[in-house]
Parts: C-alpha cells; structure tokens; sequence
C-alpha cells in the first residue's frame, strides 16, 4: 500500500514538473476597427481583416458600429464608442481578452473601448495605423461625395459648437492650435480622451491604457489626411501656434504624463513605427513585420490557463 501511495506520488509530481515546463499556444482572437468612409463589408476592410486572419492565425473580426459609411461621418465618437463596447461584452469570443488593429478614425473608437469600456474584457496588444491620437488641424479630405459634401458644409460653421459636435465625427479630434481655450471646454471627445482638462485628469483612463501589453503606432510618411502626421505618434503643435511640430516627447501629454504614454514608453511597450506610403495604404512585407506579430498565437503557462478556467484575465 506504501509503495503504491509512494508511486502515485512520485507521478503527480513528475507531471507537476513536466507541465511547469510546457507551454500551450493560446489563440488571442482580434477585432479591426476602420476608418471614415469605410465599412466591414467593403472589399478592402474584409479582404484586410482576413489578410491578418490568415497570417497571424489568429480569429479576427471586423466590427461594424452603426451603418457603416453614413454612422462613420455622422456618429458623434463618444456615441461610436459606446457602441463598441457593448459589442465587444457580448462577443463570447473576447470575453478573455482580444487585440486590436485600427485604422485612422478607427483608432479614437479604439482608445475608448481601451479607456471608457467599463467592465469590458482586457485588451492585450494595440496597432494603430494612421491614428489621429493628438488630433487633426484640418478636416481629413474625402473628395466630393455626399457625405463629404455634408460634413465641408457643417464645418463651414463654428466646429466647436454642440451641433456640429453633436453631428460630425471628426469634429471630436479636429484640435486647432489658435484656438484651445474653446477646444478645451467644447470639443467632447479627444479632450477627455487624452486627459487634456485641467482639474479632470482621469486616473482610471490612465491605468488602464498603461495595462497594454504593447502599443504599436505606425505612422505613414506621405500620409496627407492626418494633419499633421505625426499626430499618429501623439506629436502636434504647441498651444496657440502652427510651429514648430513638437514630437510626441515633447508635449506636456507625455511628459506630464496625462494617459501613461510615457509610462508605457519607459516600460519598453511603445514601439514608433515609420512605413512608406499613403494614408493607411500598407505594403504587405510591412503588415507582416509590423502586425502580424503582436496578433500571433501566444505562449500560456500551466498557471495562466488555470486563471483562464477561473475566468481571471489571461495575459498572454
């Protein structure tokens, strides 16, 4: 009976052993998020979403707020994430954790999902392609359709009033140097977003946005649409003029430290990343060095897949 006891013993231990040592690949789903004038069903979202589907082997899923097109241009952002979120709760899919890609616009329904998402599943990797983290000094140029049309002549009128707020997406971002003070009081999403209000920091967007396992912000260097460009790497002018373009390290948003930009940089979790081309026109030997990876099936330890089972978040 010893013996017995003494042999049974010694092979949980050794299995003990052998699964400390042993790693199973989890497989992180993803969701894309796209930009103005665009939705899931068009070629070029789908055929994209699927691209990084079949590379990363890794489910992804591009998710549609609203009507696509129209919703992109009309929805106020704050509404767009809002939306996002509730989206994301319900898919069963997610509910231990998920990555993100996103693209232009898509980018700011993004960063809510990452800093407004109450009780949201965790959010591991983020790649932002052509994001207007800092804001835009100019509307993004569409050419003359009718939703272009709609938006030349909303913003015709003053971008900072509640309707245009209320009506015009990209008047959530749009962030004129020479006129922060009516910035700072009437835009209603970026200034939140970016804890820019004096006396309202929110520590919670912070601690949040800091839990990112990685943050990846690849900026286009003949992109003309993000103005200025380096808004995709949070750089933008000083307050109150044009010049000169500040680089991401040199706003008080990093170095006051308003999102934990600087606290995820010095952590070694941002990675500022450069490609040729125009406005989210990404070459594909680019997608796979600069995407792919931080979509790719990560290693889980024996303890992380017990977390998994008691529904603690899984950090791949």
């Amino acid at each position: 009976m010893e013996s017995q006891l003494f042999v049974h013993v010694s092979c949980v231990a050794v299995a003990v052993a052998f699964l400390g040592l042993v790693h199973v690949s989890v497989s992180v789903p993803f969701i894309m998020l796209h930009g103005i004038s665009a939705q899931c069903s068009n070629a070029r979202d789908a055929n994209f979403t699927h691209l990084l589907t079949n590379l990363s082997g890794s489910p992804g899923f591009c998710l549609e707020i609203g009507n696509g097109v129209g919703d992109s241009w009309l929805m106020p952002l704050t509404r767009q994430a809002e939306i996002a979120c509730e989206k994301v709760k319900q898919m069963k899919e997610l509910s231990q954790g998920y990555n993100i890609v996103a693209r232009s616009q898509g980018n700011l329904v993004a960063r809510g999902l990452i800093e407004f998402c109450d009780g949201g599943p965790p959010v591991y990797n983020y790649i932002s392609l052509a994001g207007p983290h800092a804001g835009i000094s100019s509307v993004p140029m569409c050419g003359s359709g009718l939703f272009c049309k709609l938006a030349d002549d909303l913003i015709k009128g003053d971008i900072y009033s509640d309707f245009i707020q209320d009506h015009l997406a990209p008047s959530g971002y749009l962030k004129i140097p020479t006129d922060m003070t009516k910035y700072l009081e009437s835009s209603k999403y970026l200034p939140k977003l970016n804890n820019e209000i004096p006396n309202q920091r929110n520590s919670t967007y912070k601690d949040r946005f800091t839990s990112l396992h990685n943050l990846v912000l690849v900026k286009f260097q003949d992109d003309k649409v993000i103005v200025p460009k380096d808004s995709s790497w949070f750089g933008f002018y000083p307050d109150g003029e044009f010049e000169p373009l500040l680089s991401a390290q040199q706003t008080k948003l990093y170095t006051e430290d308003w999102i934990g930009l600087k606290t995820l940089d010095v952590a070694g979790k941002v990675k500022f990343v450069s490609v040729a081309g125009e406005h989210i026109r990404m070459a594909n030997e680019d997608v796979v060095k600069y995407v792919v990876p931080y979509l790719q099936n990560q290693p889980s330890s024996p303890i992380q897949r017990l977390n998994r089972k008691t529904k603690e978040p899984l950090h791949p």
